[in-house]
């Protein structure tokens, strides 16, 4: 988390995000090809790849409660791809 003038934090989850969807796709090219490495990387690359598709649709959200489902589907996706 940065830092700017008074104190304020700076999120940068677009940029945070988006980081984590490449590094897990870095990542997953590293795992021995099996048939049970290929299903699971198939699915934690979709899943880390929404919790960012998510977070930049909630900040075009409509309206506060579109806002706010669309921040609780990106941590259930990142939730997701912890698991």
């Amino acid at each position: 988390m940065k830092q700017i003038k008074k104190n304020k934090p700076v999120y940068d989850l677009e940029e945070r995000t988006f980081i984590f969807a490449k590094d897990v796709r870095l990542f997953v090219k590293t795992l021995p090809k099996t048939l049970a490495n290929f299903e699971d990387a198939k699915q934690v690359v979709k899943s880390s790849g929404s919790v960012g598709a998510n977070y930049l649709e909630a900040n075009e959200a409509l309206s506060k409660k579109d806002l706010l489902m669309r921040i609780k589907i990106s941590r259930k996706e990142a939730k997701e791809s912890k698991y």
